[in-house]
């Protein structure tokens, strides 16, 4: 067991933390198919609204890659087909029904798992619409099925902030886990790397214990779960067709109960967290279910920010709106909608800075409740060392983003572009004190050197 103790960082101190406990969200209205969240695949669909469709029934494919398809977490019928501009297809919405028909798979034995041809395993993650919880690295897209990636690795904890506790995820799904983690053994060519939280003592055997694995313990603050660091200070992507896959805990859950049970079984459990919500706690609902069966009554009134996801990386949505598959967190802060008079004069003892710039940077233990104000416009892009004291990979940051802005693949390249994703520069933005867009400079520049470089 390979140990890294990581000291750039930081931990975002926020109110809102989740209790750790579950609960059973109530029976979703509507869930939803979100095809905009599988990034750098198009997709087609293949139902029409009032479809009666069962779980695992497929829903759309990928253009020019027709067996990797997008099933139906649920049995009901196409309520709609939303699109977004160009007819892009954004959200497949089905209301369920009582029954619970659902495909049938072939069901297999957990100790014969792990002894099953990688052919007979991709089959049935592609005609169960599973696949598609693997990402592929480098440039973060959905993993295609026509590569073998030399190895998966796998986060197993996750330090951003209000993150749900992947050993209340886990608990009750150990068999599932390990099915998991055996199937994922027999896609890649090398080996699956699991990441635990090495600031831990009391970690689940599912993760100790796992078979087929190699483990990995990492310590320190926020990015140390993101997976992109963990890949860096394991075995490093070292050119393009270097390519190796990454899933979540989550996803080798539903990966595992495929195979054992022979159906899509879609039971996940998410954390509602955020200093908006009343109650935080961990909920047990489904892939795709609609927020509001799970927001409804346990958030407080006024202007809200819904965020499926984390506060760094997730994507903002709406009360009638759905859960992304990935994350397995939902935030609900407040919403800025007034500016405040004369606050750059304040003393801000009740203000978040990871800096010295209030008082409040000196009150060890505090905790905040920031809204969604900026605190301030765009300013020079200069070096400052900033970006360095968050983000423990040995690349140059600064350099990196700007060499994206002036469009030099051979810099970018050079600078370690293929190594990180959003989600590795997404503390870099928040410490940022030119307000710059760090996060979306990253993907522009993964984009430009897959499609252009």
């Amino acid at each position: 067991m390979a140990d890294f103790r990581l000291k750039e960082g930081y931990d975002i101190p926020l109110i809102g933390e989740p209790a750790d406990s579950v609960s059973a969200a109530p029976r979703p209205s509507t869930l939803a198919l979100k095809p905009s969240e599988f990034r750098g695949v198009k997709i087609r669909l293949l139902v029409d609204e009032g479809d009666v469709v069962k779980a695992g029934s497929p829903l759309g494919c990928v253009k020019n890659r027709e067996q990797q398809i997008f099933t139906a977490p649920m049995a009901g019928t196409v309520k709609a087909v939303v699109r977004g501009a160009r007819r892009t297809l954004m959200e497949i919405i089905i209301k369920p029904d009582e029954a619970s028909d659902a495909v049938s798979f072939r069901q297999h034995d957990a100790v014969a798992i792990s002894g099953l041809s990688r052919d007979i395993v991709l089959e049935q993650l592609l005609k169960s619409g599973l696949f598609n919880v693997f990402q592929q690295r480098p440039f973060g897209n959905v993993a295609d099925p026509g590569v073998t990636p030399r190895s998966i690795f796998v986060s197993a904890f996750d330090t951003a902030p209000l993150a749900a506790d992947t050993a209340l995820i886990v608990r009750g799904n150990e068999a599932a886990f390990q099915a998991g983690l055996d199937v994922a053994s027999r896609l890649a060519s090398g080996k699956v790397h699991l990441s635990v939280d090495g600031r831990r003592f009391d970690l689940p055997k599912a993760f100790s214990e796992a078979n087929n694995v190699e483990l990995h313990r990492f310590s320190g603050p926020h990015p140390a779960g993101c997976v992109g660091v963990q890949i860096h200070h394991i075995d490093p992507i070292k050119h393009r067709r270097d390519v190796v896959w990454t899933t979540t805990v989550q996803g080798l859950i539903l990966i595992g109960r495929l195979f054992l049970e022979g159906r899509y079984v879609p039971d996940i459990t998410i954390a509602l967290s955020g200093s908006a919500v009343t109650a935080p706690q961990h909920y047990r609902t489904v892939v795709g279910a609609n927020i509001a069966s799970i927001t409804n009554g346990n958030v407080e009134h006024g202007e809200l920010r819904y965020i499926s996801g984390d506060v760094l990386t997730g994507t903002t949505s709406t009360p009638d709106g759905h859960l992304n598959m990935k994350p397995s967190t939902l935030t609900v802060i407040p919403e800025a909608t007034e500016s405040e008079f004369l606050g750059w004069a304040l003393p801000g003892f009740g203000r978040l800075s990871k800096y010295r710039t209030y008082p409040s940077a000196v009150l060890g233990g505090k905790k905040f409740a920031p809204d969604t104000k900026l605190n301030g416009g765009h300013r020079a892009f200069v070096a400052t060392g900033y970006y360095e004291q968050v983000l423990p990979m040995d690349i140059y940051p600064m350099y990196l983003l700007k060499s994206i802005l002036a469009q030099d693949f051979d810099e970018m390249e050079g600078l370690g572009i293929l190594e990180v994703t959003e989600e590795e520069f997404a503390l870099c933005e928040y410490a940022c004190p030119s307000k710059v867009n760090v996060q979306q400079i990253i993907r522009d520049g993964l984009d430009l050197v897959e499609y252009d470089g």
